[in-house]
């Protein structure tokens, strides 16, 4: 048995966990989320907590027991509490700005960069230099903040680029003068 898969889900207080026409749907405070039912998985839900079971033990219910449990805790936490990404923007004349729901990016090109409104997610700023990514789905909230960083990567010898607040650059030493 998986060891993630077995772990059972607490559902809080508030939120409310169902099977409808073969989908998972989660309710919160913060929205709705559905994920289709993987083959071979059933549920047990009961008081305050959900479990993942499998019903065959073949290889592919065995590889979507765990990721069908972490799947499922991921959007039971995301319509509970939501998830949020920051990004900073590191260089000097480097900023963003919001412009309406999205993101106007000055980041060393000659023009500015627009970044357009998601829907699922919102933007808000720290000063002009840290954008933070808001929602409640973590598989999007990951992929807008892996868009954004994309525009301008950190480069390794100044470090200059939109980063993830917690990332550390690789910086490379560059040139030295020959004598």
């Amino acid at each position: 048995m998986s060891r993630i898969g077995r772990k059972p889900i607490t559902i809080p207080s508030g939120t409310t966990v169902e099977v409808q026409n073969d989908e998972l749907v989660v309710r919160g405070s913060k929205g709705e989320l559905r994920c289709p039912l993987p083959q071979y998985t059933s549920f047990e839900i009961t008081e305050g907590e959900l479990i993942v079971n499998r019903s065959k033990n073949l290889r592919q219910a065995r590889a979507n027991h765990g990721l069908t449990r972490s799947l499922i805790a991921n959007m039971v936490e995301g319509v509970t509490s939501g998830f949020e990404k920051k990004l900073e923007l590191v260089g000097t004349g480097y900023r963003a700005s919001m412009k309406g729901a999205g993101l106007n990016l000055t980041v060393g090109f000659s023009h500015p960069v627009e970044f357009a409104a998601v829907p699922g997610v919102t933007f808000s700023m720290d000063g002009n230099t840290t954008i933070i990514v808001k929602g409640i789905d973590k598989h999007l909230v990951g992929q807008v903040s892996a868009n954004i960083r994309k525009i301008r990567p950190p480069e390794p010898y100044k470090g200059k680029g939109i980063r993830y607040s917690d990332e550390q650059v690789r910086r490379k030493q560059g040139k030295t003068a020959t004598k």
